[in-house]
């Protein structure tokens, strides 16, 4: 009878310490979330939005425009030479019947890998050695800062124009060399803001857990770099773009046969009064993709800076 109410009687309340407690809250969630508020403060930003649709427009335009033509960048109609635009010409043609729609979208093509190439590898190099360089300190530090200044003061543009010419204006050694004298200002902005998150609690930890320099950096140092980084790869790609076209405006870039946005522009800058077209669109196409990008980066710039108007200031 008794064994027949203890078992019919509730069992008593489980106290509060021997409850399960709820499982912690993952780092992905809150990635997550951070990743959803970057965006938010960024779809905000009209005039960055306006520049990634412009950006993909361009990217679309290099990759599938010459669905829509039946001449390729290297073919000549010498039956229609110096012609404005008609329907068998969208662009025109230059001087020795070359169809300007064609050259425009290889020329447009070449500039974008020439310009997201360097910009992506500059941001790594930069990255790397700035990281490095703040870690290390001491004599590291003291000899990657006078390397970078010294590269800095260096007539780089000269020696661009030089190396390029000397190598038969190859987009490839291009790519190689812009890069070799485009990471020393990025390398310093980063070195200085590296200073101080080699101060911080995890990567003390990290060391004393006796975890290796370079994983230090590469898993500590820079993922913490992220919103700077993006940032200089975004503007990296329209520095990028002017250097190139400027080189090729001077005939130390791209070189014939091939075909960029500055070879484009060099040839149709003598014909600016007769034959317009050889200049308006490529310099166009220049406009657009310097102009879109610049959009982005202070898009990304305000959505990735807590303090700045649109990132604190806004409604989230």
């Amino acid at each position: 009878m008794v064994a027949d109410l203890t078992a019919g009687a509730p069992s008593p309340a489980t106290p509060h310490s021997a409850r399960p407690s709820p499982p912690p809250p993952r780092a992905t969630g809150r990635r997550h979330g951070l990743t959803g508020l970057y965006a938010r403060r960024f779809l905000r930003n009209r005039p960055a939005v306006a520049g990634v649709v412009i950006f993909l427009l361009l990217v679309l335009f290099s990759v599938f425009g010459d669905l829509f033509t039946s001449y390729a960048y290297s073919d000549a109609d010498f039956t229609a030479l110096t012609q404005p635009p008609s329907a068998q010409h969208w662009f025109g043609t230059n001087q020795g019947g070359n169809d300007i729609y064609a050259s425009a979208v290889h020329g447009l093509r070449r500039s974008l890998a020439i310009a997201v190439s360097v910009s992506v590898l500059t941001v790594v190099v930069a990255a790397v050695i700035g990281s490095s360089a703040a870690y290390f300190g001491g004599r590291v530090e003291k000899a990657t800062l006078a390397v970078i200044h010294f590269l800095l003061v260096v007539p780089s543009f000269l020696i661009l124009a030089l190396v390029s010419n000397r190598l038969a204006g190859d987009w490839r050694v291009l790519i190689v060399v812009l890069t070799v004298f485009g990471w020393m200002s990025t390398a310093r902005v980063i070195w200085s803001v590296s200073t101080s998150l080699r101060e911080r609690d995890y990567v003390t930890a990290a060391e004393f857990m006796g975890i290796s320099p370079a994983r230090i950096i590469l898993r500590h140092i820079i993922p913490n770099l992220g919103s700077l980084l993006i940032v200089n790869l975004t503007l990296g790609v329209v520095a990028t773009v002017l250097s190139e076209t400027a080189l090729s405006f001077i005939g130390f870039g791209v070189q014939t046969p091939d075909v960029s946005l500055g070879t484009m522009l060099a040839d149709g800058a003598g014909t600016i009064t007769s034959a317009p077209w050889l200049f308006v669109f490529p310099a166009g196409l220049v406009v657009l993709l310097t102009v879109s990008m610049t959009l982005v980066g202070d898009g990304l710039r305000d959505a990735l800076d807590p303090g700045s108007a649109t990132g604190a200031g806004g409604r989230r």
